[in-house]
């Protein structure tokens, strides 16, 4: 096998259809952003909208705002531009809240529906707020629901009449395995069992299909691949047949049917907006709206393309260039069967990312072992992962993560 070398990965930056999209973000000089499944790049048009929207909309405007700029209607308005990402109609998805809010909002509107089912299943795997979620509102509810774990490649066959949901996360944060969504859902539905899918680190990672494959609720975040910015808001889908049938348990007045009547009982609002709870984040909406504005005009399918090339780029470059180095591949070597992302283990994992964080090439880590490399297709480049893998290389040849300050932790690993 010929080895790779710089400037193959240059000529295949230059044939990119996706390398006009770089141009959409600020990336610093001298920078390989490989961290781009833990928070996005920053949109160039972010600063000018949220400058916008602080000194003349909140400034000039004050409380107007609420109707003249159209605030009241961001949850649904982008909902609607993110249910073209993910596969589903724009009256199934809203942006709201955080992550482990809709986890719980959902989580307990698909246990009502299944009132002699007591398991809400899901994997060893699974992103550990999905996982608390379900272990608190399992006491809360006190009716004898439990959560169980079984192994990635257990779920399908443990799809039972016992199982009254199964909740997962469709990339495994850590290793960047994939589930095969649409069989879990046609399994699931046989077994008469609802499907709750965390799109973390799906959702503008690669083409996702809820209503396709016959999802019936999913969550996912606005930071990572939808580059909304840090803490930006997070999403939930629910499919239209639920949409009636379901009631979320935290009764906030922007879920009221009528909330400036200002009624002390409660009625919910008709469809999705029922999962709506306060008053939106104004501010954070709109970066997230530019996020999710860097997707216009790109195809899906050229976008996951690029992705599993990057992947499978730095799967070569590593066993090119750091065989014997210590290194241990953590993700499935299929590009079909991973995300956006590539992991290694690495007894000194935590070091070496601090070491290769000092040369501007930005990963992160993952207890106990594991170094984390992510491609968002629109701004990262071949080359960029040329240099990353070059800059591994001396760190692990030169043992300079061996330096005191880089095994020191942080609060954010």
């Amino acid at each position: 096998m010929s080895l790779i070398d710089r400037a193959q990965c240059e000529a295949l930056d230059a044939k990119d259809p996706l390398a006009f999209a770089r141009d959409r973000f600020e990336v610093p000089d001298g920078m390989v952003y490989l961290d781009g499944n833990s928070l996005g790049a920053l949109p160039k048009q972010t600063p000018a909208r949220l400058d916008a929207v602080i000194r003349e909309q909140w400034g000039q405007d004050l409380i107007t705002g609420w109707n003249k700029h159209g605030w009241v209607a961001l949850p649904r308005r982008l909902g609607a531009t993110l249910a073209k990402l993910i596969g589903a109609e724009a009256d199934e998805v809203v942006v709201c809240d955080s992550t482990s809010l809709n986890v719980f909002k959902l989580l307990s509107a698909a246990l009502s529906l299944q009132p002699t089912r007591k398991v809400i299943l899901s994997d060893t795997g699974n992103f550990p707020t999905d996982l608390y979620m379900a272990q608190g509102l399992a006491q809360l509810l006190g009716q004898g629901h439990r959560l169980e774990l079984v192994a990635p490649d257990d779920v399908i066959t443990r799809l039972d009449a016992d199982v009254a949901v199964v909740m997962l996360t469709e990339i495994d944060y850590r290793t960047g395995r994939k589930h095969d969504m649409a069989a879990i859902n046609a399994r699931a539905k046989a077994a008469g069992v609802l499907t709750l899918w965390d799109l973390a680190h799906s959702a503008g990672a690669l083409p996702v299909d809820l209503n396709g494959t016959g999802a019936d609720f999913a969550i996912g975040c606005g930071y990572k691949y939808l580059n909304g910015g840090p803490g930006a808001p997070a999403f939930l889908f629910v499919a239209r047949r639920w949409l009636e049938a379901t009631q979320q348990p935290l009764f906030g007045w922007f879920g009221h049917a009528a909330p400036f009547a200002f009624e002390t009982a409660y009625q919910p609002k008709a469809g999705i907006d029922r999962f709506l709870v306060g008053t939106p984040p104004v501010l954070s909406m709109a970066a997230l709206e530019c996020g999710l504005a860097t997707f216009d005009g790109i195809d899906m399918a050229l976008l996951r393309e690029k992705s599993l090339a990057l992947g499978d780029l730095m799967i070569k470059l590593v066993t090119q260039e750091c065989g014997g180095l210590g290194l241990t591949l953590a993700s499935p070597t299929e590009g079909k069967a991973r995300g956006s992302q590539v992991s290694y283990a690495h007894a000194e994992g935590y070091a070496v990312m601090q070491a290769l964080i000092s040369h501007r090439v930005i990963g992160d880590f993952r207890a106990p072992d594991l170094m984390r490399f992510g491609f968002t297709p629109l701004y990262v480049r071949y080359q960029d992962i040329w240099d990353a893998v070059a800059t591994l290389k001396s760190v692990l040849v030169t043992a300079e993560w061996q330096k005191p300050a880089f095994r020191q932790r942080a609060a954010v690993t």
